[in-house]
């Protein structure tokens, strides 16, 4: 062991004799400090010390060549005050090195929620498509709150995303921070999205399927290369059920002579199965499919005999056909709703048929027609006494 004040001159000056694994040079002024030297003429400043546990560490300061002795005297310095504090400098920076990146986290919070989240499909594209591409390649204490929210704000106003799908985007980056703190990976510690409320959205759906354009709508999916389409869209309109509850739906959940399906809960949304009473015309939809021997799925994809795992093409290619582009898949359960709604049922009801878990969920799809609400003016006009008010008009 040499031990000499370091400076620049000495440092340049020394060398490892041949035969030698390397010569360290030790600082007579900050304990620890020192510069090793291979014989390769590679030169590393350092500061050694012992640990909380009385283990001997290096904490590497930079290679001679990118910085002068004095520089990297200050920074052994400070090192040395983290020592004293009862910190480990190197452990600090192995810990940095730890941290993963957002798309590593995002690896591992997708394995998790494929063990229980029916959506994560949906969780996957979205990160996929748009959380990713701009935070991906960020390890998680670098993602600051303001960027998040300023990012956020512009999807919404500059590309027009609406915020209800903003607010998703931020519920998952928002979780999967809380999960990367749950399971113990450094730079979690500080979630960007704790604490931030999402922003108000209107998720009332508005868009109303007429009796002609369901005609319309009709013909397109019968004439879809897609076999079981019409099928699919005939069950979604009479049950106003959701997509992936039928697509999902299994022949021995279904009891034709009661005429009732029981929707299990794992799909049902709910905190237990729902039953579905069928109508006529939904009996005479299921009495016209095709069943398979070995299959028990009510509408598979007839090349796999396994459920659908997506009929966006097949029903965008049919809605557009008609000029319905802007029908979705999700307003056949609404326009259920509606048509329910529309003929006096009450909205107890209309949740009951929707599955909802409250009343306050169907209020959102049970859009009533302005005539029905006039109708009911009437009936209360009548209630009251359209004579009386009239008389009370003409006396003003």
């Amino acid at each position: 062991m040499t031990v000499a004040k370091l400076d620049q001159t000495t440092v340049l000056a020394t060398h490892c004799p041949k035969g030698q694994r390397y010569v360290r040079l030790y600082d007579t002024h900050v304990t620890g400090f020192c510069c090793e030297i291979l014989p390769s003429g590679n030169k590393t400043y350092a500061l050694r010390y012992k640990n909380e546990y009385g283990r001997q560490k290096q904490y590497k300061i930079g290679n001679a060549a990118d910085i002068t002795c004095d520089k990297a005297r200050k920074l052994a310095i400070k090192a040395r005050a983290r020592v004293v504090e009862g910190k480990d400098p190197a452990e600090e920076r192995a810990v940095t090195r730890r941290i993963p990146t957002l798309t590593e986290l995002s690896e591992r919070y997708l394995d998790y929620v494929r063990t229980y989240k029916r959506s994560h499909a949906i969780d996957e594209r979205y990160l996929r498509i748009h959380v990713l591409p701009k935070f991906g390649k960020r390890h998680l204490n670098e993602i600051e709150q303001q960027e998040v929210l300023d990012w956020l704000d512009a999807k919404v106003k500059v590309d027009g995303y609406a915020q209800a799908t903003v607010n998703r985007w931020q519920v998952i980056l928002g979780y999967m921070y809380k999960l990367a703190k749950k399971w113990g990976l450094p730079g979690a510690d500080r979630n960007p999205l704790e604490g931030v409320q999402q922003k108000p959205c209107d998720n009332v759906v508005e868009r109303y399927l007429s009796i002609e354009e369901t005609k319309r709508l009709l013909e397109a999916v019968d004439a879809s290369p897609n076999t079981q389409l019409p099928a699919i869209v005939r069950m979604l309109m009479l049950t106003g059920c959701r997509k992936r509850e039928l697509l999902d739906a299994k022949w021995s959940e279904i009891d034709l002579d009661r005429q009732s399906w029981r929707i299990p809960m794992e799909r049902a949304k709910t905190s237990k199965s729902r039953q579905v009473a069928l109508s006529e015309a939904a009996m005479e939809v299921l009495r016209s499919l095709r069943r398979w021997e070995g299959c028990d799925y009510v509408v598979p994809n007839p090349e796999t005999l396994q459920p659908y795992t997506s009929i966006y093409h097949s029903w965008d290619s049919a809605r557009r056909s008609v000029g319905l582009g802007d029908i979705r898949v999700h307003d056949l359960r609404h326009a259920f709703a509606t048509r329910l709604a529309e003929a006096g049922t009450s909205i107890y009801i209309v949740s009951k048929a929707l599955g909802h878990a409250s009343v306050r969920s169907s209020e959102r799809y049970a859009k009533i027609s302005d005539q029905t609400l006039r109708d009911a003016s009437n009936l209360a006009a009548n209630m009251i006494g359209a004579e009386w008010v009239s008389q009370r008009a003409g006396a003003q």
